[in-house]
């Protein structure tokens, strides 16, 4: 038996879609609300690893994802010379289990839509530009109140609306995100022939420059720099700054950046990064992905880890018969140290880029690899 009776999700990421579409296939009345006036994301790519693999098959969307998406086993690492000369090649663990790829790169809002459509198609109540104003609790439910004046009340509230989660913050919890000192450019372009797997180059006027491919077509390129004030730049500048930075890459790089001309497909963000160190409910309300931990995107399990939540509370509200301090605890115990694990290792990584230092690189990834590889 569940043990609430109904739910609502406030952001309709990957954090919020997973929850809303697993409670509300165990029965559970959900409602997921988000600002956004639809589904929208970042316009480039994403990776996802193994174990995000794995909760998407759980979810029920793993064909589409596999039809939308490119997989692969291996990783390249290039060298930062005049032919962007092959240096090793990695067989990726599969720590989604041997029946899924090692990692598959996508377009990010294809995802999002189909993540909010087998939510709505689960049973959960889906509403765009709407937001909660208020909430209050009141023994085992809460009160909410809507920027459109409806109200509602819930057995529980999941927050998963992001990084600078409105949800965290009602509830008392003061913990901002800090600057880890980097900031990433990011295209969506078309995907040359070589390119059939992730490369990253190490050095350079970056620190890092990699790509994805996301289809048959298509991939996303970064550039990861030191954070400058790039924000302010208009989108033509923009093209041209990330053009002139991928100057020094070549390899497939030098068939990327023939495609680099649509200033709409360049986006430039910086590296933040933290984790709530503790219990992440206080008590009807928790939250869950980036809103309780975010990390530089150094190790690409942002959104595996996000998902990996979703997955572990809605198993426990639908075991558990109540909500207990025993499935409060269970649930810290199961995520908590996962997720630092996996903060405290990108923000290594990024460290050592900073400081130019040669760290053990596929080492950190490996020993990510083999602590996500078993289940969550």
């Amino acid at each position: 038996m569940p043990a609430v009776r109904n739910v609502l999700v406030v952001g309709g990421g990957a954090a919020g879609a997973a929850a809303a579409i697993l409670l509300a296939e165990g029965g559970v009345a959900v409602d997921l609300v988000d600002v956004k006036p639809d589904v929208s994301a970042l316009g480039s790519g994403i990776t996802l690893q193994g174990n995000a693999l794995r909760v998407l098959r759980e979810l029920g969307v793993w064909e589409q994802v596999q039809a939308e998406g490119y997989a692969f086993d291996t990783l390249g690492i290039r060298a930062p010379d005049p032919a962007g000369t092959l240096v090793a090649e990695l067989t990726d663990i599969r720590t989604g289990g041997p029946d899924l790829p090692a990692t598959l790169g996508m377009y990010r809002p294809a995802l999002a839509r189909i993540l909010i459509d087998r939510a709505d198609a689960a049973g959960a109540k889906v509403r765009f530009g709407a937001c909660p104003q208020s909430l209050e609790q009141d023994g085992d439910t809460v009160l909410v109140t809507f920027t459109d004046g409806t109200d509602g009340r819930y057995d529980l509230v999941i927050g998963a609306d992001g990084i600078r989660s409105w949800t965290r913050k009602q509830i008392g919890i003061e913990l901002e995100p800090q600057p880890v000192g980097m900031g990433i450019w990011r295209t969506f372009t078309k995907r040359p022939a070589s390119v059939t797997r992730t490369d990253l180059i190490y050095g350079g006027p970056c620190y890092i420059a990699g790509y994805c491919p996301t289809g048959e077509d298509t991939l996303y390129a970064y550039l990861v720099e030191g954070v400058q004030d790039r924000f302010s730049l208009t989108p033509d500048a923009a093209l041209a700054t990330m053009r002139e930075l991928s100057l020094a890459y070549h390899g497939p790089w030098d068939e990327i950046r023939e495609q680099l001309t649509d200033p709409s497909r360049v986006n430039y963000t910086a590296f933040e990064s933290h984790v709530l160190d503790g219990p992440w409910h206080r008590g009807r309300v928790v939250v869950i992905g980036d809103a309780a931990h975010s990390c530089p995107p150094t190790l690409a399990q942002g959104a595996a880890q996000a998902l990996e939540d979703a997955s572990v509370l809605s198993r426990l509200l639908l075991t558990s018969g109540s909500v207990t301090e025993t499935l409060w605890s269970d649930f810290t115990g199961r995520r908590l140290g996962r997720a630092k694990a996996v903060v405290d290792a990108s923000l290594q990584l990024a460290s050592w880029q900073l400081a130019h230092e040669r760290g053990d690189v596929p080492g950190l990834m490996a020993r990510i690899s083999q602590l996500v590889a078993e289940p969550a």
